[in-house]
């Protein structure tokens, strides 16, 4: 993730060093150089799962053992992850580090995350075969409702629907249960299926709002928008809740001079800059109100917020829309000085603190594994999302099919190969370090499935960012043993792995 959510080390020894030289400072990182520094960590996970007959889970242990650079120790939730999606009386879950001579791991897309359902969601598919059950009807038996590690309800839990409406639409009744039992011309076809869950967090942001001159709403804050939609996002929030056109709204961002924002990650983003709009723009209709009472405007002197509504530029008296005063006119009675607000946002932990929040997800995938050379093809893919309210669904379905592709990725492609003698990772290129193109990515479908959730913040959001890629993996390793029946327990999974 780059500098995204911490600062690596050459942007502040290269400002030291200028200070201390009291000249310019140039540090070079190559293309080969980024393959090498920072990466997803390696780790090695065991899991045992034991149920009884009924298919109920009765007991899990999870326990990973990570690498870290040896200079600092970087860790990530992985084991946890187990008893926070499924429910069990028995558990241990312990996690441990191993110093390397590499350089410091960092975030990447949904850390840990992925990692862990990507060996959860294949044991688990392989305890369902063990026990002759559906692995969808299995992970159903044993949904929990509440938090399994705390007891804590979730502020909202489509997760069911998710699975229900994925396997229509995807189509999961047409599936032979009997592994490589299903063919299409000479490729074994297979279906598999994996879930996934994501914490759903706010942090604090603070936004200005003004009227301008023109009528027109201008936002400020110091977010920053990495391609995955927020300018678009936080613009139309601000212009649904003042009731302007978005051509009507400008959203200043991307420097720290502004209003404090949070770090773009943790799929945080929107649910965090969002309400810190909300914030300031119902301010700013109370700051509207009173400008408004001050000018010669009788029917308006002594009605409430709730007594009016604000549309197309306009202050409007519920009732009698006759009765209304532009944007434009309020700041001209003000000898053109603007109306402005700064707002502070923050989620209200006393009252967060007795839920679970969290994202969720199912992932079902078709692949096509060649009898003859074992060559596989992710034919067609489905996630199913639970996120609370979907603000935009285009930029929404946008991160989900990124996510979608990233994990058919982790799943086949992409793998940094060390050498254990020198300690150097060889593959530095992209043309030894596979990541997918065209061919590889076919058919994908995204389902945002209902979830209304009042409780964990002003819009109902959850990020949508990670939540997407935490489930593919399995999925897809899932689908290669359903075609082939052989279980292969590690990633990526390459064609020499089905011989």
């Amino acid at each position: 993730f780059g500098s995204g959510l911490r600062p690596q080390y050459q942007l502040y020894l290269s400002a030291m060093a200028a200070l201390a030289l009291k000249r310019n400072v140039r540090v070079v990182l190559d293309r080969s150089q980024m393959f090498t520094f920072g990466h997803r960590p390696q780790t090695h996970q065991h899991l045992r799962f034991a149920a009884g007959l009924d298919g109920k889970i009765t007991a899990m242990q999870h326990a990973t053992v990570a690498e870290t650079s040896r200079f600092e120790d970087y860790t990530e939730t992985v084991s946890n992850w187990s008893h926070r999606i499924y429910p069990a009386d028995n558990t241990l879950l312990t996690y441990q580090l191993v110093p390397l001579d590499v350089y410091t791991p960092i975030d990447m897309r949904s850390p840990g995350g992925s990692t862990a359902f990507a060996t959860i969601e294949c044991t688990i598919d392989e305890l369902a075969y063990k026990l002759g059950m559906d692995p969808m009807e299995f992970r159903l038996l044993n949904y929990a409702e509440v938090d399994p590690s705390n007891g804590k309800p979730f502020t909202s839990k489509a997760l069911r629907e998710c699975y229900l409406e994925g396997a229509e639409r995807f189509g999961w009744k047409n599936r032979n249960p009997e592994p490589r039992s299903m063919t299409r011309g000479n490729k074994w076809v297979g279906y598999g299926l994996a879930a996934g869950m994501w914490d759903a967090n706010q942090f604090p942001a603070r936004m200005e709002a003004r009227i301008n001159a023109d009528g027109h709403l201008e936002i400020e804050n110091a977010v920053t928008d990495i391609g995955t939609g927020t300018f678009t996002v936080i613009t139309q929030i601000a212009a649904d809740e003042i009731g302007l056109t978005i051509d009507k709204v400008s959203f200043l961002y991307g420097d720290s001079k502004r209003p404090f924002s949070m770090i773009q990650g943790g799929s945080t983003m929107t649910a965090s800059t969002g309400a810190a709009v909300v914030a300031s723009v119902r301010a700013l209709k109370e700051k509207i109100l009173k400008a408004v009472k001050r000018m010669d405007v009788p029917a308006m002197k002594d009605v409430t917020l709730d007594a009016v509504d604000f549309k197309d530029g306009s202050i409007y008296l519920k009732g009698q829309p006759h009765i209304s005063v532009s944007f434009k006119e309020i700041v001209a009675a003000r000898k053109g000085k603007v109306i402005k607000t700064t707002n502070m946002a923050t989620p209200q932990m006393l009252k967060l603190r007795k839920y679970s929040r969290a994202a969720h997800g199912v992932s079902f995938v078709e692949v096509e594994v060649d009898k003859e050379l074992r060559e596989i093809t992710v034919t067609r893919a489905l996630t199913a999302i639970a996120a609370g309210t979907i603000i935009n669904p285009k930029t929404a379905r946008s991160q989900i099919e990124g996510s979608m592709v990233w994990g058919i990725s982790k799943a086949l492609q992409e793998e940094s190969l060390l050498d254990e003698h020198l300690g150097k990772f060889m593959n530095h290129n992209l043309a030894e370090y596979h990541v997918p193109v065209h061919a590889d990515v076919n058919e994908l479908d995204v389902i945002f499935v209902d979830e209304r959730d009042d409780i964990i913040n002003e819009l109902g959001i959850k990020g949508v960012g990670e939540i997407g890629l935490v489930s593919m993996p399995a999925a897809v390793a899932n689908a290669i043993y359903h075609a082939t029946g052989k279980r292969v327990n590690k990633l990526p999974i390459h064609l020499e792995d089905l011989l």
